[in-house]
């Protein structure tokens, strides 16, 4: 797919290039608006002067030049968006090439197979994919396990597990399967799949402005009118100084002033964050999600998957008085065989891993298993002997008292201390007599605390949101460094908790991949969903994580800080290098007529000409060298915002003033060694 990409790439680029020398697209920004005008004019002063030349007019070679210069400006400031978009309908193309080509073997009632394309698919419907065959649209597994190649849409290209009841059984159209075979139920109509999303988003040319960019807008408009009238007004001040100004000059002074270098790449910096952030496989519905990403002030994450690996691992096995440890591990196990739940299956590791296999087949004949329930909150086995149950503390008190025996008095004792350390206790008993504990933890993902450091780096209030008790919640909080958290959340805690933080002026962000948390994605101002996770969330996001990797949200406030910070630093930068423009032209223009102008003329240049002509041609060629800083970002550095506005000033506002001076001197000397002025 990438080559497909790099082949249309350029001409995808050019023909946006030239096409968008209209003046009804320009018309939208203004500054580059301002150039076609004066390109277009100095084009005709330059063949008026060819075909019926005036008394006093300038040299044919100056308007030439200045007029080709001021057309390179306008074309490469273009080029910038131009590049930005094509990436993304290069990308398009290959994707709707993949999307034409799938085809899907739809089952039917009687249980035969038809052959159909991928677009007559309708959600409900149960098809079959084998090994080597693409998946056609999206859905979730009811049948089987495989490895899956999701490099197509995610770029990374090691393979994935999904299977049947469990955590993982979402699929993506557009993605491969490399093993084994599935079953798999239809989640979409056409056009609703995430590669249909995906291919409106990278074609999506006319994206709705963000409040910062209209904010830029507006200023850069407030700038080219005072410019405007400014030069305007040098007309008749020449006349009254008898120093004849030509329109040539006016033109090339105004290009020269007004913001043409942050007004060329505004809209590359807006549509190249999206881009940034589909390569760190992050579906962005809107360009205004990338950016409110960047003004995050609170940060809701589930500690389940997020904070924690995801299900709770058991640590030790604590036996009461006079029971042998391997005689518990034989009893939990006996008790875990029917527990499907992944601290079910966690803790059958564990004791496979350090105990060994306690149990033959043999003598797990003729025996009755009980699942794990919600209800009961215990599971385990019943035999024409005894009884085993492995599950809650007051569960399994109820199950001792209920056969005659007696809990040990240090039960709670114990199970209140694993509760302090942030832990889960499962109490386990053979008919009335308690044999241990279970000590299950949750267990910290690595460098996740370090993350929250650079979350708060930046500014970002972190909450974990979490079923568990508030002992529970704030010994994990503590561990793992979180400014808050909310505990025992239900979906309406969430909700409101988000509504308060809203209510305070904040900007709120949320992970998710449940549909319970749908409503509270759908309230946050940035909602991301997992794409393993439900319809439902997905649907109420407006992000979707392709990777399901919840601690991504501190890569998606980067990139969202990382465009704001791109669009402050070239915005200082442009506004910084019109003072040193300005030194190089004015001077030049009254010169002749006011000799004292000459003390303005720091950069000492070689004349009139080359003064006004190095000037174009440096803003022209600024922007052709600030277009990959503007596609790729500025380097991000989680800092406060004070200490971002310093170092913005410092090397973006010190280098656009200081940039430009070495730039026009060093063009003028080069156009003055060259005899070309």
């Amino acid at each position: 797919m990438e080559k497909s990409i790099n082949q249309n790439l350029f001409k995808e680029a050019c023909w946006l290039t030239f096409s968008r020398l209209n003046p009804f697209y320009l018309d939208k920004n203004p500054v580059m608006f301002v150039v076609l005008v004066g390109a277009t004019l100095t084009t005709f002063i330059f063949l008026r002067d060819i075909i019926y030349p005036p008394i006093v007019h300038e040299p044919l070679w100056f308007t030439f030049s200045i007029s080709f210069w001021l057309w390179f400006t306008l074309i490469f400031a273009n080029g910038a968006e131009a590049i930005a978009e094509g990436k993304g309908k290069a990308h398009a193309s290959s994707l709707k090439a993949l999307a034409e080509e799938m085809i899907a073997r739809r089952i039917l009632e009687n249980g035969q197979e038809e052959t159909i394309s991928a677009s007559e698919l309708r959600k409900g419907d149960v098809i079959r994919v084998t090994a080597g065959e693409l998946i056609p649209s999206d859905g979730e597994i009811i049948e089987g396990i495989a490895a899956i190649d999701e490099s197509a849409i995610t770029g990374e290209s090691a393979p994935v597990i999904r299977e049947s009841d469990g955590d993982r059984t979402s699929v993506t159209a557009g993605t491969k399967l490399l093993s084994n075979a599935l079953l798999i139920r239809i989640l979409s109509n056409p056009g609703e799949s995430f590669l249909d999303q995906m291919i409106h988003l990278v074609q999506a040319a006319k994206r709705q402005k963000t409040p910062n960019e209209i904010a830029l807008q507006v200023l850069l408009v407030g700038l080219t009118l005072i410019f405007l009238i400014v030069c305007t007004a040098l007309i008749p001040l020449g006349m009254y100084s008898h120093s004849q100004i030509s329109l040539t000059v006016v033109v090339s002074l105004l290009v020269c002033l007004i913001p043409t270098t942050i007004g060329g790449l505004v809209s590359a910096i807006g549509i190249s964050g999206i881009e940034r952030a589909l390569r760190k496989n992050i579906l962005a519905m809107s360009g205004k999600a990338v950016e409110t990403a960047g003004d995050i002030d609170v940060l809701l994450l589930d500690k389940t998957g997020t904070i924690t690996l995801g299900n709770r691992m058991p640590v030790e096995f604590l036996p009461f008085e006079g029971v042998d440890i391997k005689e518990l591990a034989k009893a939990i196990v006996l008790a875990s065989i029917a527990d499907r739940t992944p601290e079910g299956r966690s803790i059958l590791e564990f004791i496979d891993k350090n105990y060994g296999k306690l149990i033959t087949e043999k003598e797990s004949t003729n025996l009755t298993f009980i699942p794990f329930s919600a209800e009961t909150r215990v599971s385990g086995c019943d035999s024409s002997t005894f009884s085993i149950r492995k599950g809650s503390s007051d569960a399994i008190q109820r199950f001792i008292e209920k056969n005659g025996g007696e809990v040990p008095p240090r039960l709670h004792e114990i199970t209140e201390e694993i509760g302090m350390k942030g832990g889960t206790p499962l109490v386990v008993a053979q008919n009335k007599k308690a044999l241990g504990i279970i000590y299950l933890k949750d267990i910290i993902k690595p460098g996740i605390r370090e993350r929250f450091l650079r979350l708060r780096a930046m500014g970002v209030k972190t909450v974990m949101i979490t079923g568990d008790n508030p002992f529970t919640a704030k010994t994990i909080a503590e561990e793992v460094g979180v400014d808050t958290y909310l505990a025992e959340a239900t979906p309406e805690k969430k909700l409101s908790f988000i509504k308060e933080e809203q209510a305070k002026g904040y900007l709120v962000a949320m992970t998710g991949d449940g549909t319970n948390d749908a409503p509270a994605l759908a309230q946050a101002d940035l909602g991301i969903a997992m794409n393993s996770g439900t319809q439902a969330a997905k649907e109420a996001a407006n992000m979707v994580d392709l990777d399901s990797n919840p601690t991504k949200i501190l890569e998606v406030i980067e990139i969202g800080k990382q465009l704001l910070m791109t669009r402050g630093c070239l915005t200082t930068f442009s506004i910084a290098n019109d003072v040193a423009k300005y030194f190089a032209i004015i001077p030049a223009i009254f010169v002749v007529s006011i000799p004292e102008f000459n003390t303005l003329n720091i950069m000492h240049l070689s004349s009139p000409y080359s003064a006004v002509l190095s000037a174009v041609i440096f803003n022209a060629l600024i922007i052709v060298l600030l277009i990959p800083l503007a596609l790729k970002g500025v380097t991000y550095r989680p800092l406060g915002a004070k200490a971002l506005l310093a170092r913005s000033l410092l090397i973006y506002g010190g280098g656009g003033i200081f940039i430009p001076f070495l730039g026009i001197k060093l063009i003028d000397m080069i156009l003055f060694n060259m005899g070309l002025i």
